[in-house]
């Protein structure tokens, strides 16, 4: 970031003012009024001049405490995984994979983390590495919500002990939260929200306390809802969707370089 109030200084990049317009956030002469307001950051400060220049490939900018995305090469899409497609990009298997909902698209995605095959629901595809590994790495805690419909009829004593706390065979786990949706005919739909990252820890989880899970679903992912996108349809995410999820994942410092997220992505494992 540099100004032009340094008169020894070689103007370089871009004005702010323009960066922003052209990323869509307002016309030039309201940023101006936003920049003077203080309203605008870069990389964590705020700036008051308008001659403000930035290199949109480096810089972070937020207005008003929500990020903006500068950088029109990277890409971000929801996906409502069906049940019977596999979590990576190439199934050495011969199962049905990712491929087949990327393909409209001209950069390489790859998916944040997994959704194990007979699980559906919201899947992040990106070609952001930084931002996929602090979405997918457990350590910074991001939420998920689940709805799972389990065998048997699940109990308000059951859903305490799931946020109390369960032991599994690889240690202790519980749900941030945890709602008893419905009751019917022998089974129950259950909400869970987790940040844990761990193995299909919702079917363990429930089958711990005795009610196996028949079917599973991911509604939730950190900000995003799967909301009404259809199951097997994929979308670009919008404006304010992604300005939510940058703005979460500057909240850390992302250390591990893309290229280790795109191995970590082809990785056999599946979380859930």
């Amino acid at each position: 970031m540099t100004s032009d109030s340094n008169a020894n200084a070689q103007p370089d990049g871009i004005r702010l003012q323009k960066a922003l317009a052209n990323a869509g956030v307002a016309s030039r002469r309201v940023i101006e009024q936003y920049i003077v307001e203080g309203r605008i950051r870069v990389n964590g400060t705020t700036v008051t001049e308008l001659g403000t220049r930035i290199d949109p490939e480096t810089d972070l900018i937020d207005v008003d405490g929500t990020a903006v995305q500068l950088d029109v090469s990277k890409r971000y899409v929801m996906l409502n995984k069906p049940t019977g497609v596999v979590s990576t990009m190439k199934d050495e298997n011969g199962r049905p994979d990712l491929r087949r909902y990327t393909k409209d698209w001209p950069e390489r995605l790859y998916n944040v983390g997994r959704l194990d095959a007979e699980t559906s629901g919201l899947l992040i595809l990106t070609n952001d590495g930084d931002l996929a590994h602090v979405l997918a790495h457990p350590s910074f805690g991001v939420t998920k919500v689940y709805i799972a419909k389990v065998s048997g009829e699940v109990t308000a004593q059951t859903i305490a002990r799931l946020t109390r706390g369960i032991e599994l065979e690889d240690g202790p786990i519980k749900a941030d939260k945890a709602r008893l949706l419905d009751v019917s005919r022998g089974s129950s739909l259950v909400e869970l929200t987790l940040h844990s990252g761990r193995n299909r820890i919702v079917r363990r989880m429930m089958a711990a306390v005795g009610h196996p899970v028949d079917e599973l679903v991911r509604r939730q992912f950190g900000p995003l809802h799967l909301g009404t996108l259809p199951v097997g349809k994929a979308r670009e995410l919008t404006k304010i969707e992604r300005g939510a999820l940058l703005t979460l994942s500057r909240q850390d410092s992302p250390a591990p370089a893309a290229t280790e997220q795109r191995r970590a992505h082809d990785s056999p494992q599946e979380n859930e």
